[in-house]
C-alpha cells in the first residue's frame, strides 16, 4: 500500500530511540523527508546512521527540548526552514516511566511528578501549537500522540495521568483543528520490545532473584497473542495513521499491544 509519503515532511519527537526511533525508521523507510528529534547530540547521530543504514535516506537532526517553549519553537522553525514545510507531527518524547510512589508515600516528590506532566503532556501541547500555523497554511496535516496502556490500566499514578491526559487533549484537538482539515489521533503502545528491553529484564532478574525466562514468559502474556509486541509492529500502525489513507481515525486512539487488557472499550 502506498500511503503517500513522498514529498511529505514528518517530524517525530523522542526518536533517538525506542518505538520512537521505530516510527522515524517507517516513515523514512515510505518515503517521508524526515526531521528526528532529542536531547542527546549523540543518540540523534546514532538513530540518523541506524535510519541511513537501513533505508538509505539521510535525516534532519535537531537537539531540542520539548520541556522549554522557546527550544520547542526553535526546533519547529528549524525543520521548516530546512524541509519548507511540516505535514506530520509524531509526539513521542518522554521521561522514563518508573516507580512513582503512591500519594500517601513518604517519598512522593511533587516536583517530579509536575517535570513529568511537563515534557509528556505540556511538551506534546507545545509542538502541537508550535506546527498547527504551518500546517494550515497546507491545509492539513497528521498529528499522532503516543501515550500508553496505563491510560486504561492502575499500576502507576504518573502514568495513567499523563496519558489519560492526552486522550482528553487528543479529543480536543480534534474538534478544534478538524475544521482546518488537520486530524489528530494517538496510539496506546503496551508491553513493546525495545532496544533497552533485555537489560530491562536482566536488572528485574537481579533484583527480584527471578529467572529470565519467567519474566518474558510473564511478559508474553500481558495480551492473548501469547507475544512480544516489537517497536517496528507499533510503528507500522503509527505510520499508517500519519497517512491521508486513515483520515477516518480521528481524536481516537488505538491500542496496539496486541490485545493486551480485558476491558471492553465501545
Amino acid at each position: 500500500m502506498d500511503l503517500g509519503f513522498i514529498g511529505k515532511t514528518a517530524l517525530v519527537t523522542g526518536s533517538t530511540r525506542g518505538i520512537g526511533k521505530a516510527i522515524a525508521m517507517a516513515l523514512s523507510s515510505e518515503g517521508a523527508n524526515l526531521a528526528i528529534v532529542g536531547r542527546s547530540k549523540y543518540r540523534l547521530d546514532s538513530s540518523a546512521k541506524d535510519i541511513f543504514t537501513k533505508t538509505g535516506s539521510k535525516v534532519f537532526k535537531v537537539v531540542a527540548e520539548i520541556g522549554e517553549d522557546e527550544s520547542v519553537d526553535n526546533m519547529v522553525d528549524l525543520v521548516s526552514s530546512h524541509f519548507g514545510t511540516i505535514d506530520i507531527l509524531v509526539n513521542c518524547a518522554a521521561t522514563p516511566l518508573g516507580e512513582v510512589p503512591l500519594v500517601t508515600g513518604e517519598h512522593f516528590n511533587n516536583q517530579l511528578f509536575l517535570d513529568d506532566i511537563n515534557v509528556k503532556v505540556m511538551g506534546y501541547i507545545r509542538c502541537i501549537k508550535a506546527v498547527v500555523p504551518i500546517m494550515k497554511k497546507n491545509n492539513g496535516g497528521r498529528i499522532i500522540n503516543i501515550a500508553g496502556s496505563s491510560a486504561r490500566n492502575v499500576g502507576s499514578i504518573i502514568g495513567s495521568v499523563r496519558n489519560s491526559a492526552l486522550v482528553s487533549v487528543t479529543k480536543n484537538l480534534a474538534y478544534e483543528l478538524g475544521g482546518y482539515g488537520i486530524s489528530v489521533c494517538g496510539i496506546h503502545p503496551g508491553y513493546t520490545r525495545t532496544e533497552s528491553t533485555d537489560a530491562k529484564i536482566l536488572k528485574r532478574s537481579k533484583s527480584e532473584d527471578i529467572s529470565k525466562d519467567k519474566i518474558v514468559s510473564e511478559m508474553r502474556s500481558a495480551n492473548p497473542l501469547g507475544k512480544i509486541i516489537e517497536a517496528s509492529e507499533v510503528a507500522n500502525v503509527v505510520a499508517f495513521l500519519c497517512s491521508r489513507k486513515a483520515v477516518a481515525i480521528n481524536g481516537d486512539f488505538i491500542s496496539a499491544g496486541g490485545g493486551e487488557g480485558k476491558s471492553i472499550y465501545y
